[in-house]
């Protein structure tokens, strides 16, 4: 299984992003899938996760601001990002794992990983 990020790039705070997830050699999205941030020197947070099921759990950081959704025909995950703020800027990465349930938010239980894209707000 192979994730690859893109639309990751450097905005304006208040404004938009959204970025992408392409899935390749794995079956169609049936995965636990999520973004995660990671700032040079720290851990590598959850920004929002979507379970197989659709069930969705956002940070408190980003709630009523970004929309995670997935397109199981593509197969892509994506990452809407509104009202941007400077805090919001890191490598942003896609993560996939068989089941998630209430462990959504830990990084270690996600198998497959993206190389990330870089947001910077300014």
């Amino acid at each position: 299984v192979q994730l690859v990020e893109s639309g990751g790039g450097s905005v304006q705070s208040g404004r938009s992003l959204i970025l992408s997830c392409k899935v390749t050699g794995g079956p169609k999205l049936t995965f636990c899938m999520g973004w995660f941030r990671q700032a040079p020197g720290k851990e590598r947070e959850a920004v929002a996760v979507i379970d197989m099921d659709g069930k969705i759990n956002y940070a408190d950081s980003v709630k009523d601001r970004f929309t995670i959704s997935r397109d199981n025909d593509k197969p892509t995950l994506y990452l809407q990002m509104e009202n941007l703020k400077s805090e919001d800027s890191d490598m942003y990465y896609c993560a996939a794992t068989y089941a998630c349930g209430s462990s959504w938010s830990n990084s270690r239980v996600f198998t497959y990983w993206g190389l990330g894209t870089q947001v910077t707000v300014s």
